[in-house]
């Protein structure tokens, strides 16, 4: 049996203008970021992929926040500096709304990476997991996933190949990556999982 699943809900504000991002198959698709916040106060700004029909749709009068459904997406840019994964959430419904910011993720997928476990400075537990999450047609996302606490320890004993289910929320975390021609920040999205269970296939 093929275990599938990857859904994901945000509410928050939007940060910029849609712009045009590529065409595909004769649909346009724009990109934009949402900013939301979490309740720690921090705040995620994620990357939105949107068709053309969809954002054409949408409904501007509901309030100032926007929901957004669908799935997180990922693809490899072959870049001149080097591969790099691409995370976006993309988006199958928009709406104007009112109400508290809202991020959670549902996803079944297999661990197609060792897990890596490790420890913080001040011996919190992580564990970090690429989760490889099927879609139509043969293809797959890469969905960077990292796990706290009690959950990470009983991750790391999970092995590449083995089915895991999870909830949580996606995330923005900024980080500096040293190239030959010197530092570069950059932004990476993962989900931080709020809880995990191994699937019994």
């Amino acid at each position: 049996m093929e275990h599938s699943a990857n859904r994901v809900t945000l509410r928050g504000s939007l940060c910029e203008l849609p712009a045009l991002s590529h065409e595909n198959h004769g649909i346009r698709f724009y990109r934009f970021s949402l900013e939301v916040e979490r309740l720690s106060g921090a705040v995620d700004c994620l990357p939105i992929l949107v068709p053309e029909p969809v954002l054409c749709a949408m409904d501007v009068s509901g309030g100032s926040m926007l929901e957004i459904t669908g799935q997180i997406r990922s693809f490899n840019n072959r870049a001149p500096t080097g591969r790099r994964l691409v995370v976006s959430v993309y988006a199958e419904t928009l709406a104007a709304c009112e109400g508290a910011p809202r991020n959670e993720v549902a996803l079944t997928g297999a661990i197609c990476k060792e897990p890596v476990h490790r420890k913080t400075p001040l011996g919190r537990e992580i564990c970090d997991v690429m989760l490889a999450v099927n879609r139509p047609y043969h293809r797959a996302d890469y969905i960077p996933c990292i796990f706290w606490g009690r959950t990470a320890e009983l991750v790391s004993a999970c092995a590449v190949g083995d089915i895991l289910e999870l909830t949580g929320r996606l995330q923005s975390r900024e980080y500096v990556k040293v190239l030959e021609e010197g530092s570069q920040r950059r932004t990476t999205y993962e989900v931080s999982a709020m809880t995990a269970a191994r699937v019994n296939c």
